[in-house]
C-alpha cells in the first residue's frame, strides 16, 4: 500500500465538491508583478466559478498563502520537491498551512547548519487527509491528551 493510499485510507470522507476560487483579480496580478514571475510561465487568473481542482491541461493551481505566508518561490527547492515526491501527491493538494511547515522546517535546518531532510521531517510531521487536501500535523500532538495552552 502506498502512503498516499494509507492517508486517504486514514483520513475523513473525501469530499468531491470543492469552494470556489476567491482571489480578487487586483491581488492576483499584484502577486504575480511582486514576485517576479516571467512571462514565460504564463501565468492566467482563474476563470469565475473555477475550483481548486479546474486547473487548465499543463498548469497547475497554488494558494497565495503558499507565497506570502509560507515563503514559498519558484523554483522551489530540493526540500520540498522530496517532501512531495515522498507522499506522492502534488502541489496544489497540499493546504497552505503544509507549505508554511515544510519551509519554516527547512529554515530552522538551516539556521542550525543541518541538511533538511525528509527522513528528519518525518520525525516531526505527519500527514492527513481531509477533503482531498493534505495537510501536516506535528507528530508530538495527541489528540487523546492534548497539551495544556495555558
Amino acid at each position: 500500500m502506498s502512503t498516499k493510499e494509507h492517508l486517504e485510507d486514514s483520513s475523513e470522507e473525501l469530499s468531491a465538491s470543492q469552494p470556489p476560487l476567491k482571489w480578487l483579480r487586483e491581488i492576483f496580478y499584484g502577486l504575480v508583478k511582486n514576485f517576479k514571475f516571467p512571462d514565460s510561465w504564463g501565468v492566467r487568473y482563474r476563470e469565475e466559478g473555477q475550483t481548486m481542482a479546474d486547473a487548465p491541461a499543463g498548469y497547475i493551481t497554488l494558494f497565495w498563502d503558499y507565497f506570502v505566508e509560507g515563503n514559498f518561490r519558484l523554483p522551489t527547492t530540493r526540500f520540498v520537491l522530496d517532501v512531495l515526491d515522498l507522499y506522492k501527491f502534488h502541489i496544489s493538494e497540499l493546504y497552505p498551512i503544509g507549505m508554511v511547515r515544510i519551509r519554516h522546517f527547512e529554515f530552522l535546518c538551516e539556521s542550525l547548519h543541518i541538511e533538511p531532510t525528509v527522513n528528519r521531517f518525518r520525525v516531526f510531521y505527519q500527514f492527513h487527509c481531509s477533503q482531498g487536501f493534505y495537510f501536516l500535523r506535528p507528530t508530538f500532538i495527541d489528540e487523546e491528551y492534548p497539551v495544556d495552552p495555558s
